[in-house]
């Protein structure tokens, strides 16, 4: 049995299972906001200035928060996003050799070749149709698998070997000669629709491995898009708890194309926080621009856990380990949104919700990646820290984190939202 109360996890858990994709992940936020009262906006439409919850989806990215006063004087933002390294169907899928039917795909963000081989996978993703609609479609059942060489025709395979992306990273699906449009008339079908009515898709592969705890006392969790559904869904906990903020605002923002730079209409990069900042403000510049300087951001996202078989590729003095709490990520080249006062944002809403925590910096000669968090302060000009979950083995088919970091992380955006 479990030490601790694993509420949280087996949520998180629900979650992950139920958001295999960025636009299934909104889908679902959407479901469980709406089941606490909260209202999807659209775009287009005028927006109510009533007091509640609100939420509005563009292409694979949610905004969702809570007026719960008369006048907004500040915004308290818990960054995320939706996206995860995988491979992208290709817009003509249809290909094989040798008598084997197979999916072209490409890259999608940095995804370690090697955690992708032998393994089953599905496909998620949308199909927009004809109308203008959007399908969500998801074939929960093994389809795909990439093929390992076998080590008798590869001796080397253990000493490290090199997979080209575009000729050796190519999923199997069924046997005989491929034919044109056979895949997409398959997916229309699991999806209930005309393939003739399909006009476009964003279609991915997916882990299928089920989220599980490990260890002697079911200490770690193991599943695929920990990184970032982790913090998608702590700040989604978080935002539906916070009742009480006073003028206030706090607001989940979790992005799609993280991976990929950000660089889209609905990215971290976009005018599409910023557009929504302004509509809840107004149009007097003068009040938004006090309210953003009164407010603060929180981009949370996975982080590395040090690594017991690799200890030398961490920074001696930052070492952080599951179980101790969400860390603060700090670069001194600014990769991380984190200096002296962003830190201390950061402790303040530590503090408040009692819980521990640890500083993350990368070795110098290790350069490491970066988030939302420096996109998102400059394009808003907006203080903003930047945390995360520490977790082994980022961007695989299978990441693990410690089973009581999650509730640690979604406690912290509680503390931003209400301290």
């Amino acid at each position: 049995m479990p030490r601790f109360d694993r509420s949280h996890t087996d949520d998180l858990a629900a979650f992950i299972k139920a958001a295999p994709t960025p636009y299934h992940a909104c889908a679902e936020a959407g479901r469980r906001l709406e089941a606490a009262g909260f209202r999807r906006l659209a775009e287009t439409d005028a927006w109510p200035v009533d007091l509640g919850g609100y939420y509005v989806v563009r292409d694979g990215s949610i905004v969702a928060w809570r007026v719960n006063g008369e006048d907004c004087d500040a915004f308290r933002i818990f960054g995320a996003h939706t996206d995860t390294p995988t491979f992208k169907v290709k817009p003509r899928p249809d290909t094989g050799s040798a008598g084997w039917k197979q999916i072209a795909v490409e890259v999608y963000g940095g995804v370690p070749h090697q955690t992708w081989l032998d393994r089953d996978l599905s496909v998620a993703g949308r199909l927009v149709m004809r109308d203008g609609g959007e399908v969500l479609v998801h074939v929960d059942r093994p389809l795909l698998r990439i093929p390992r060489l076998a080590i008798h025709l590869d001796r080397g395979a253990n000493e490290g070997q090199k997979l080209n992306a575009q000729s050796q990273l190519t999923p199997i699906w069924g046997l005989g000669q491929a034919r044109d449009g056979e895949f997409l008339e398959f997916i229309a079908a699991e999806a209930g629709v005309d393939a003739g009515d399909v006009l476009g898709h964003d279609l991915f592969t997916v882990a299928l491995d089920e989220p599980a705890y490990l260890g002697k006392d079911n200490e770690l969790f193991a599943a695929w898009r920990l990184d970032n559904l982790t913090s998608t869904h702590a700040g989604l906990q978080a935002l539906i708890a916070a009742e009480d903020t006073g003028p206030r605002i706090p607001m989940l923002a979790s992005f799609n194309y993280e991976e990929v730079g950000s660089m889209t209409y609905s990215g971290a990069q976009s005018p599409f926080l910023e557009s929504v900042l302004h509509r809840l403000v107004g149009d007097d510049f003068e009040t938004y621009a006090r309210a953003i300087a009164a407010s603060g951001m929180m981009s949370a996202d996975t982080g590395n856990a040090i690594h017991p078989n690799y200890v030398e590729k961490h920074e001696p003095g930052h070492r952080p380990i599951p179980g101790a709490g969400p860390m603060i990520k700090v670069s001194a080249n600014q990769r991380y949104a984190s200096g002296a006062e962003e830190q201390a944002l950061f402790r303040r809403s530590a503090d408040a919700a009692g819980i521990p925590w640890q500083m993350y910096v990368n070795r110098n000669d290790i350069p490491g990646g970066t988030t939302i968090g420096p996109i998102s302060g400059t394009q808003l000009g907006l203080l903003t820290v930047d945390v995360g979950l520490p977790i082994l083995s980022m961007h695989s088919a299978r990441e693990l984190c410690g089973s009581d970091d999650p509730a640690y992380l979604a406690d912290l955006a509680l503390g931003l939202f209400t301290h």
